[in-house]
């Protein structure tokens, strides 16, 4: 690896984000589109659950390498949420997001192509499993003793009844979230092809 390409991954400072300004703009069109989709996905007719946050979140992660990324999807359900509305269930999706956008700011700065596939795929796989296991436990909480008995056998019938949401999100992050991984990867290749890092770095 050369010190250029190696500068190319390192952390970037709010100068250099300034200078490759492509870089939060996609990550913010990409949040934007999180926040279409989740407003538009039941008119379309697409199954509950399927969610471009988790991609978007990584996606972040990768082009800022900054800690702000971890925000992305709460700005998603946040903005979404003003139009969708939500419920007391909130406390726990948005802590779920919240865990996920932190681990795909962990997930997301891994470096190398194999790798950051890798992360990803963990990430799509650890945070669905983790949504499902967070609200779905919370669901119970809130309803035990109303929608669900209240012990274990109220929990089970939640997380029973949680199935049908989780394969969606789980299918579908197993291929956003590499989608998303690929798309770091061809930024930073078309910026080593144009020179426009190293230039940037030299240029401090």
């Amino acid at each position: 690896m050369t010190a250029a390409t190696s500068r190319l991954d390192a952390p970037l400072p709010a100068r250099e984000l300034v200078h490759r300004w492509w870089r939060p703009a996609l990550a913010v069109l990409l949040v934007a589109g999180a926040v279409v989709w989740r407003l538009v996905r039941a008119d379309l007719g697409a199954p509950p659950n399927l969610e471009l946050s988790t991609a978007a979140a990584f996606a972040a992660a990768g082009l800022l390498r900054h800690r702000l990324a971890m925000l992305a999807p709460l700005v998603v359900v946040a903005l979404s949420d003003v139009l969708l509305g939500n419920s007391s269930v909130l406390v726990f999706t948005w802590t779920a997001w919240a865990v996920i956008g932190a681990g795909a700011w962990w997930a997301g700065r891994t470096r190398g192509a194999t790798g950051r596939l890798v992360a990803a795929l963990g990430l799509g796989v650890g945070g669905s499993l983790f949504f499902y296991l967070w609200t779905n436990a919370g669901v119970w909480w809130l309803g035990r003793g109303t929608f669900y008995p209240e012990g274990l056998d109220g929990l089970l019938a939640s997380y029973v009844a949680g199935l049908p949401f989780l394969r969606p999100m789980l299918l579908g992050n197993l291929v956003l979230v590499p989608l998303a991984a690929g798309l770091v990867a061809l930024v930073a290749r078309l910026e080593r092809a144009w020179g426009a890092a190293p230039a940037a770095v030299a240029a401090r």
